[in-house]
């Protein structure tokens, strides 16, 4: 009897250090498995803004081929196309990815800024219809802005540039683009002052400047503006200005400038030099 209960002691315990090893491998198992899950989210963090976008868009294909459950590996697909610039092969990732009962807003607003880089405004603009008005964010509203000045809704695009220029810390972009909108409706005043604006966010957005001087020179005002540039941006900034006044009939205007441009660069400015040369031969063949 002492011998059978022994032997069940023996037994319960090796049974019991089994189980104990048994728990251990499953903690172990599992800790190693969130180890893993945070070590797969660094990695695909990494991936999103890798140099080569090739490099991001085949991981995210391969491991969304492997896990077509995951929705943030689709998600990082997409991504990864639109920084690849394949705007169509991205579109029918997101297309998909706001199928999935997890899809969010942003998914929405990702799907939509693909359609447009795609140049398909039609689609984008329903998609944005979607999205609910509590669903508050700059890049919500900088392509609801585009699509109503695509679609010439001054008085939404102007609303919309308003409020996503608000929801950001970096608006200096979202300000050029609302100037350029204004500079091709004729509202010159109003333009140069949103690139001006611009400007004051990021003084080294060469195209707010090069856009600032368009605004200027629409008004006959040729005189380079008060902001910090390089000789360089100021030799391209005056050849954008002796363009724009000979296009406006102010040719000797126009000749001054390119003559300075050409002085200013500190290198050869060749499109300068050229659109000079071009303007007196075109002189002289017209005398």
């Amino acid at each position: 009897m002492q011998r059978t209960l022994l032997l069940v002691a023996c037994l319960v315990g090796v049974t019991g250090l089994a189980a104990c090893e048994r728990n251990d491998d499953a903690r172990v198992e599992e800790a190693l498995k969130s180890v893993n899950v945070i070590d797969e989210t660094n990695l695909n963090d990494v991936m999103l803004t890798v140099g080569d976008p090739n490099e991001s868009i085949a991981y995210f294909q391969r491991a969304s081929s492997e896990n077509p459950d995951r929705i943030d590996l689709k998600r990082g697909l997409g991504k990864s196309l639109i920084r690849g610039n394949k705007a169509q092969e991205a579109v029918r990732v997101w297309s998909e990815i706001v199928q999935l009962p997890d899809a969010t807003g942003e998914d929405r607003v990702d799907y939509a800024d693909a359609l447009i880089r795609a140049g398909d405004w039609e689609t984008a603009e329903l998609q944005l219809d979607t999205i609910p008005p509590t669903y508050e964010t700059f890049r919500r509203y900088r392509l609801e802005a585009m699509v109503a000045d695509a679609n010439k809704e001054w008085k939404k695009a102007d609303s919309f540039y308003e409020i996503a220029a608000g929801l950001t810390t970096t608006p200096a972009g979202t300000l050029n683009n609302w100037g350029y909108s204004k500079l091709t409706r004729g509202d010159f005043r109003d333009a140069e002052r949103l690139f001006a604006e611009a400007i004051s966010y990021d003084g080294s957005l060469f195209t707010a400047k090069n856009n600032l001087v368009l605004a200027r020179s629409a008004q006959r005002n040729y005189d380079m503006p008060v902001v910090r540039m390089t000789q360089t941006e100021r030799a391209q900034l005056m050849h954008t200005a002796g363009l724009a006044a000979i296009k406006q009939g102010d040719v000797a205007i126009g000749k001054g400038l390119l003559r300075q441009a050409i002085d200013t660069h500190p290198q050869h400015f060749e499109a300068a030099v050229r659109s000079l040369e071009a303007l007196e031969e075109n002189v002289s063949n017209s005398g």
